[in-house]
């Protein structure tokens, strides 16, 4: 078989878990005064882009304000978007040679000189799915940025939070597609019908292989068929945390506002933060703690 042969017949590579999550912002202070309220440090910034990086226990979280980044990801009146997850998986290399052979659509490289080229593919809208190696022996971000101190580990706000998934905006009668996509390249999966996270459980939800990370697919319903600013897009990060209510606890005492109305309520399986910082939010989801290998 060709190599482009074997690629296709091999199997989907093996999530290991979630190594970042990137927002694109045009008002990059005000989006990581909005992480620092839930737990996040900033600790490191790009050796030559604006580019910022934050993190609470074993999560980070890149703030990209460059303006090649902006030019080609930022959406009309929207100040702060997703538009990256990063896959750890076994090997990056034939991950990525296998998405290519099942039709991925690649992205230019971004690293300039002296800079680690990490492959990814094109996700929903203007996102990228990057795939980085889980056993590899040094940082990806040692090489490309400058940490502000000795102090690079970052305490949870509270025990065992983690990275549980991303709320997926779709188009009408798109689960279908968007399901074959993630099952085909990552090996995700379709969770029964009646499985429920959170407080909102709309959609399809998919599951990764190793039970790491979720993703929840929503098809526009009702007014929102009309709505003229429904992208296909990631809508919003979720964490998981064993105890929600001892997590909105801790970070309403941060200043972190949570929504209370007749539709949304904060209970003991899943919360909602208000708006923050144009229209940020992010939720919390009753979820106990994938087990991590060690690297």
């Amino acid at each position: 078989m060709s190599a482009e042969e074997t690629a296709f017949a091999s199997p989907p590579p093996a999530i290991r878990g979630i190594e970042f999550i990137e927002f694109a912002s045009t008002r990059p202070e005000e989006l990581g005064a909005v992480l620092t309220r839930i737990g996040f440090r900033l600790i490191a910034r790009h050796c030559s882009r604006q580019v910022l990086l934050y993190r609470q226990g074993g999560m980070n979280l890149i703030v990209n304000s460059d303006p090649a980044t902006l030019a080609s990801a930022a959406r009309e009146g929207e100040d702060h978007q997703i538009s990256a997850v990063a896959f750890q998986v076994d090997h990056a290399g034939r991950a990525y040679e296998r998405s290519m052979a099942w039709g991925a659509w690649p992205i230019p490289t971004r690293a300039g000189a002296m800079e680690l080229n990490i492959p990814g593919i094109h996700g929903v809208g203007d996102t990228v799915i990057y795939l980085v190696d889980h056993l590899r022996p040094f940082s990806i971000y040692d090489i490309d940025f400058i940490y502000l101190d000795e102090q690079r580990d970052v305490e949870p706000l509270v025990p065992d939070l983690h990275f549980f998934g991303l709320v997926q905006h779709i188009g009408p009668e798109r689960s279908a597609q968007w399901t074959d996509f993630y099952a085909q390249l990552f090996g995700f999966r379709p969770l029964p019908a009646e499985t429920h996270f959170g407080i909102l459980p709309r959609g399809t939800i998919l599951g990764s292989p190793c039970g790491c990370f979720h993703l929840q697919l929503v098809e526009p319903v009702g007014d929102a068929l009309y709505d003229t600013e429904w992208d296909e897009q990631f809508a919003r990060l979720a964490f998981g945390t064993p105890d929600v209510l001892g997590t909105v606890r801790a970070m309403a005492a941060q200043g972190v506002p949570f929504q209370d109305n007749a539709f949304i309520h904060t209970e003991a399986h899943g919360a909602i933060t208000a708006a923050m910082s144009y229209d940020v939010t992010f939720e919390l989801v009753r979820h106990a703690t994938p087990p991590r290998e060690s690297r």
